[in-house]
């Protein structure tokens, strides 16, 4: 690592491995690329053997990556698709997301606000990386630090955001590590927000739902999760969170399955790079009591 050792504490080892995830998309998996994603191997500066770790060996790991590409590619046309109508976009849990880095143009042409939420520590860590790159904060990009035990939603309207005006809200990789009341928490706060508005968040399926020959990636994942501290605490079917964020005030939720991601963005691939449906997406939207327009 170029970092220094204290540097690297403050990097969530998660976020990490999906940054690697993203970067092994491009590196071992030929194209067309789902999501062209290297900026966040550079944030975080693995040395040279990265390749050879267990999580990135390229066969076990290739439907796992491809859900973690998939996901991040529906969250950045949903956001590009919402165009000036919605100008506040919010990644809870940001981690190493890249979206600002990657795709300033569609800031530029909709006067996108994006604010990443996230622990102070990691959040720390990889302003200092944006600067030691010459990568930069634009004025455009909040970084939220904030305690998810206590108001973080407050600091987000601080920092920044207007309840009053639509926004797309993201949380990927998140629900698995809350307990489902915190989880219907966070559902309510963000169908508070104004009409027009939009959640997209994923859910982890039980282990009985995942397709036989991914249940092992599963197994270990959720045993890696609690040796490290951080145990997976909720998982969902699609029923149940759909139900979930129709209590919590949502008035339109639907399940986004893995078949849907993979006509999607994999159709016609032969290799195997495919999402499974261990990790699924659920879109929820506040909508005028008059409806609004086709899910997209």
């Amino acid at each position: 690592m170029t970092d220094t050792g204290e540097e690297l504490a403050a990097a969530d080892h998660t976020a990490v491995r999906v940054a690697l995830w993203r970067a092994l998309h491009v590196r071992a998996d030929p194209p067309p690329h789902v999501l062209e994603d290297e900026i966040g191997l550079r944030l975080a500066a693995p040395d040279g053997g990265w390749r050879e770790r267990p999580d990135m060996d390229v066969d076990a790991t290739r439907r796992t990556r491809a859900s973690i590409v998939a996901r991040a590619r529906f969250v950045e046309d949903l956001v590009e698709e919402a165009g000036r109508g919605v100008d506040q976009y919010v990644v809870l849990g940001a981690g190493l997301d890249t979206f600002a880095q990657r795709r300033p143009e569609v800031a530029a042409s909709s006067g996108l606000r994006v604010f990443e939420v996230d622990r102070p520590g990691p959040q720390a860590w990889k302003r200092r990386r944006l600067m030691d790159l010459g990568l930069g904060v634009p004025e455009w990009l909040r970084l939220v630090p904030v305690d998810f035990e206590g108001d973080w939603w407050g600091r987000l309207v601080e920092a920044g955001l207007d309840p009053a005006r639509p926004a797309v809200v993201a949380s990927t990789g998140v629900t698995m590590y809350l307990t489902r009341e915190a989880v219907a928490a966070t559902f309510r706060l963000v169908a508070g927000l104004a009409p027009g508005s939009t959640l997209v968040t994923t859910f982890l399926r039980p282990l009985e739902d995942v397709e036989p020959e991914q249940r092992p990636q599963l197994e270990a994942a959720v045993a890696g999760a609690r040796a490290a501290g951080t145990p997976f605490l909720s998982f969902f079917r699609p029923s149940e969170i759909l139900a979930l964020a129709r209590e919590s005030g949502f008035r339109e939720a639907r399940h986004v399955p893995a078949e849907e991601l993979d006509r999607r963005y994999f159709e016609g691939r032969t290799d195997g790079v495919r999402p499974s449906r261990g990790e699924e997406l659920m879109l929820a939207r506040i909508t005028a009591a008059s409806g609004g327009s086709p899910w997209p």
